[in-house]
């Protein structure tokens, strides 16, 4: 390095004539504006908004309607099960997070008994399991037998004396009610910093037995553990958080790669008693990706199956309203001519196939569908998402980034208010007076 006339600058202030112009790079640098990256527009779908035979939902509205009205206990709660897009809470935590913010927080819902698989991670509340493992079911397969199995999808739950399962609510104040379900013989102590209550079943149905506490003051941290340390095993099926007083619950139960099958799986006697524990005003049912991964889908069998599934539910969960999400879009690589922008991505054959037996059903049962492939941006938008600035999908162009499930949460959550809104005009109409 030289200085002035030529002459050579020893290292020492060589060094310090570079750090005399960091300051002004640092200015620089520091004047660089952060520019928002607006969410796209979602696409206008085969539906109006987004959502086909919002009469189906009547009593998803009915029971909002009372909420809204301030009914001591307007409770409603909302169920999605699904694959991996479910299981994540990413998606379902948006609409939560919407739906709460106009309705009033009803708590966080029904989790599955411990921790079901590495990175398990639901949204407003931190689930730790010490000595407490959790086993996750099977996904189906050809010569499938069924095995005792409910909605949350775990086959057993594994304890000894010193099991610990610990739940920490991200808001203080916000569980008023714990309640579990359990099958006999094992039952369990919940415990926080202050008080223990031992958990007596108070419901009895086919297969499980139910019960719960309400503490005189919220929990901050809340401790499950057997009962008794002489008889440890605990097979607990589920736990349900809830917040007194009128609000909105939404529970996502889902498992990575799973079916419509795995749910036709799931054992009748524990399904009846999950449903009449939790008493759901809505049902979503959330399947399709997976099943338009498989080239050697059925058609024919897969619509007998999804009809079959909308019958049971509908028996089993009479007050429920029905919707299904509508397969998104997803990519398969390593196509070539792809319409992805490198071309060697496409959608699998069998998901269009999926989608529209989703709809052709939906409209024939009088279920509500929801247009997720039309509402995210239609075909290939899992690429134009995965290529934003701020990527909306990840690399695989199947699962949706932090940022994109946020969006696309968004968009289900505003769809579902704007229905609302809509049946709420229409019924003004009919019935002069009424309250808004």
């Amino acid at each position: 390095m030289s200085g002035v006339g030529g002459k050579p600058i020893g290292p020492g202030l060589a060094w310090l004539a570079l750090i005399a112009t960091l300051p002004a790079a640092s200015a620089a640098l520091a004047q660089t504006p952060y520019v928002v990256v607006a969410a796209p527009e979602p696409g206008p779908g085969v539906c109006p908004t987004g959502l086909c035979q919002p009469e189906a939902l009547t009593g998803l509205f009915e029971a909002l309607a009372a909420t809204e009205a301030g009914t001591p206990d307007g409770l409603v709660h909302i169920l999605q099960l699904g694959d991996s897009h479910t299981a994540a809470d990413r998606i379902t935590g948006k609409v939560r997070a919407v739906l709460q913010g106009r309705f009033g927080d009803g708590g966080r819902g029904v989790l599955p008994p411990g921790v079901p698989y590495d990175g398990y991670s639901p949204m407003q509340v931190e689930v730790t399991a010490t000595g407490w493992r959790t086993t996750q079911a099977a996904l189906t397969y050809p010569g499938f037998e069924p095995f005792p199995v409910g909605l949350t999808n775990v086959w057993e739950t594994r304890t000894d004396a010193d099991s610990r399962l610990t739940l920490r609510p991200e808001t203080p104040g916000r569980v008023t009610e714990i309640r579990l379900c359990w099958e006999a013989p094992g039952g369990v102590v919940l415990s926080d910093e202050d008080e223990t209550w031992v958990v007596e079943a108070e419901r009895k149905g086919w297969w499980l037995s139910c019960g719960g506490v309400r503490p005189a003051t919220p929990p901050g941290v809340l401790v499950a553990r057997p009962a008794d340390p002489e008889r440890p095993q605990v097979k607990l099926d589920h736990i349900r958080l809830t917040r007194a007083g009128p609000g909105v619950v939404v529970s996502n139960l889902g498992m990575v790669g799973a079916t419509l099958a795995d749910l036709a799986a799931r054992t009748e006697e524990v399904v009846i008693d999950e449903l009449a524990e939790w008493r759901p005003e809505l049902i979503i049912l959330a399947y399709g990706v997976n099943e338009g991964f498989d080239d050697g889908l059925d058609p024919v069998a897969y619509e007998r199956l999804l009809r079959g599934q909308i019958v049971r539910l509908r028996l089993r969960a009479p007050g429920a309203s029905l919707m299904i999400l509508g397969a998104p879009d997803a990519l398969r690589s390593g196509t070539a001519g792809g319409c992805s922008a490198d071309r060697l991505r496409a959608p699998p054959p069998s998901l269009a196939v999926v989608r529209d037996v989703q709809r052709r059903v939906a409209a024939d049962t009088g279920v509500a569908f929801w247009d997720w492939h039309g509402r995210m941006g239609g075909d290939c938008a899992a690429d134009r998402l995965a290529q934003r600035a701020e990527p909306y999908m990840r690399g695989d162009r199947v699962h949706f980034t932090g940022a994109g499930a946020d969006w696309i949460g968004g968009v289900m959550a505003g769809d579902l208010l704007a229905a609302y809104e809509a049946w709420k005009a229409a019924r003004a109409t009919v019935e002069p007076g009424s309250a808004d």
